[in-house]
């Protein structure tokens, strides 16, 4: 790599880093060609992106940024998986761990705050952007069905009692 492009290459991981909701960063040592290439199109289906960097040039890029706390994990073979859900990245990287035990996760951030192995296999489980919406329309429509038959229900009351005492009144 020449030095203009690891400037540019820098320059643009830094916008990464400033842009991402989440980073997960991870060993890929052993990981063939063939499931890197896997993965990749698995993380770009969710809305993610998987980037092998070299330390040194993801380091500089981290300069500066809110993730700057993950400098340490950036030893060895590591790549980084991103994206602008927070959620997306750790679950797709989870997800490719549980299947092939070469990755292995060292850690990764949210904003300015700096994730564990254990935190990022925490937020895999949480539930996407989309599924928590859905879970709180539902919570939202159900009280209103609830609270439209309870304010029916009286009126339907109402005119059950009326109908009964018509019926009387009739039958004097």
């Amino acid at each position: 790599m020449e030095r203009a492009e690891k400037r540019e290459f820098v320059t643009e991981l830094n916008e990464v880093f400033k842009a991402s909701g989440s980073v997960v960063v991870a060993h890929y040592a052993g990981v063939t060609v063939a499931q890197m290439n896997d993965f990749r199109s698995k993380m770009r289906a969710a809305g993610g992106t998987v980037k092998v960097a070299k330390n040194r040039l993801a380091k500089i890029a981290l300069q500066g940024t809110e993730s700057e706390g993950i400098v340490d994990l950036f030893k060895g073979q590591t790549l980084i998986a991103y994206s602008v859900d927070p959620i997306t990245a750790p679950k797709v990287v989870m997800e490719f761990a549980k299947t092939n035990d070469k990755v292995v996760v060292l850690g990764g951030a949210m904003g300015s705050t700096t994730l564990t192995a254990d935190a990022v296999k925490s937020l895999a489980t949480l539930p996407s952007l989309d599924e928590l919406r859905a879970k709180l329309l539902g919570m939202i429509q159900t009280p209103a069905t609830r609270i439209a038959s309870v304010v029916a229900a009286p009126a339907s009351q109402l005119a059950r009692v009326f109908a009964a005492y018509a019926k009387k009144d009739e039958a004097a």
